[in-house]
């Protein structure tokens, strides 16, 4: 089974920060919060053996990505990311229903 390294980018942990401090603080939640963040990391696992299982994404919005991105969900949150040799590269960590917006 191949493996990938995963790396975050910083605009992806930007994200997950956001994320982590809306349901902690807005929704008061800290617990919640915590199971949300380990369900995307369990995703971020996932994909250093599983990420180019996913098809590739066309849309104009992708673009900006690269030629090769991809998106898996999470709940409500889309992982956007693309595979480059043996590297996962998770560019961002967004609500899947601003994708159209990028």
């Amino acid at each position: 089974m191949k493996r990938h390294e995963v790396i975050i980018s910083e605009n992806a942990q930007q994200d997950l920060r956001d994320l982590s401090n809306t349901i902690m603080f807005e929704y008061k939640s800290p617990f919640t919060a915590i199971k949300y963040l380990r369900g995307i990391y369990d995703v971020f696992r996932w994909l250093s053996s599983n990420a180019e299982s996913i098809k590739i994404q066309s849309s104009k919005s992708f673009t900006k990505f690269g030629f090769n991105t991809r998106r898996i969900n999470y709940k409500k949150m889309a992982i956007i990311y693309s595979v480059v040799n043996n590297t996962v590269y998770i560019h961002r960590v967004i609500p899947a229903n601003s994708i159209v917006g990028l």
